[in-house]
């Protein structure tokens, strides 16, 4: 997914001279495809992230369209001042496409899980949050970036993850993307977090249960229109992230649901990581095994919630 994000940017930048990139420290090769077609538009600068979001941003402030790549938790933890003061407040063209959302870096510990940092972008005003869920999504969410006015932050996963969106048309932002139709249930999610739904939609399918997924590549702003109508169609509503259930996908979903009064009737809850420091080391996907977000624990929880509302309802009854 990172490398179809570059590779992309590079077409971009080849005939878009207001496309510059900046990197942090980044392999020996890494964009030099880049570097060779537009070597006055190409910076790599080290270990000095905090540093990279003033230059970025003031190469914004001259027309440019910045795209500054580095390690997620850099960019979010290190440089939240920087990131705030330098991009959110005056709205700045600058595209963080951030490696290692999630826990992509599970085998390097808990320093590198950046498990909190959609969270962290959602409170920044004028921030646009994007985490496509392959590298499909990922090629046609990047050219959309272009002409978006002001910061956006692209959260890219591991790379090699299987194909799973359809689509082939401009990517929107802002819009979501439903994925299946069902009105038992409405499971909601973003990034790689469809993989793992689309396979929880295929055990309930065979279970009886129609599930519709949504999937929403843009976190901020929310499709809410599009949260509404599916929302309103079930009794049984599951969020599911590959983050914090703290600040992510599920909070925000939740916020909109609990003040359009669409949860009164309807059963809820937020699959992802707990309130703690994911420990071990490891690999991605066992990792996110071992706290609850896998297929078998998404359609287990659906079923749960099913079973508990109709217990509910026939006690009401």
């Amino acid at each position: 997914m990172r490398e179809r994000c570059l590779k992309t940017i590079t077409e971009l930048a080849r005939t878009d001279e207001r496309i510059v990139f900046v990197g942090s420290d980044l392999g020996a090769g890494v964009m030099a495809d880049f570097k060779a077609a537009c070597p006055d538009r190409f910076f790599m600068e080290g270990v000095a992230e905090q540093n990279l979001v003033g230059l970025a941003a003031g190469m914004a402030m001259e027309g440019r369209v910045v795209y500054l790549n580095t390690i997620a938790t850099f960019l979010t933890r290190r440089c939240y001042e920087q990131v705030v003061v330098d991009l959110g407040m005056h709205n700045a063209n600058v595209r963080l496409v951030a490696n290692g959302g999630g826990v992509v870096y599970a085998p390097l510990g808990p320093t590198h899980l950046a498990t909190d940092d959609i969270a962290i972008m959602r409170a920044i005003p004028n921030m646009t949050i994007i985490a496509p869920a392959d590298a499909e999504e990922m090629e046609r969410a990047t050219r959309a970036t272009v002409d978006h006015h002001g910061p956006v932050y692209v959260r890219v996963a591991k790379g090699h993850d299987p194909v799973v969106t359809t689509e082939t048309g401009d990517f929107q932002i802002g819009r979501a993307v439903p994925m299946r139709d069902g009105h038992d249930a409405l499971i909601v999610t973003t990034g790689v977090g469809l993989q793992v739904c689309l396979a929880a939609a295929d055990q309930l399918t065979a279970a009886g249960v129609d599930a519709t997924v949504l999937h929403m590549p843009t976190i901020k702003p929310l499709d809410t229109e599009a949260l509404a109508a599916a929302a309103e169609r079930v009794p049984v509503i599951v969020t599911v992230e590959e983050h914090s259930v703290i600040g992510g996908l599920g909070s925000a979903v939740a916020e909109y649901l609990a003040e359009a009064d669409l949860l009164s009737h309807r059963k809820f809850r937020r699959i992802g990581f707990p309130d703690v420091f994911p420990s071990g080391y490891g690999d991605q996907a066992g990792m996110m095994r071992r706290h609850g977000i896998s297929a078998d624990a998404v359609a287990a929880t659906v079923q749960e919630l099913r079973a508990t509302r109709t217990r509910r309802h026939r006690v009401s009854a």
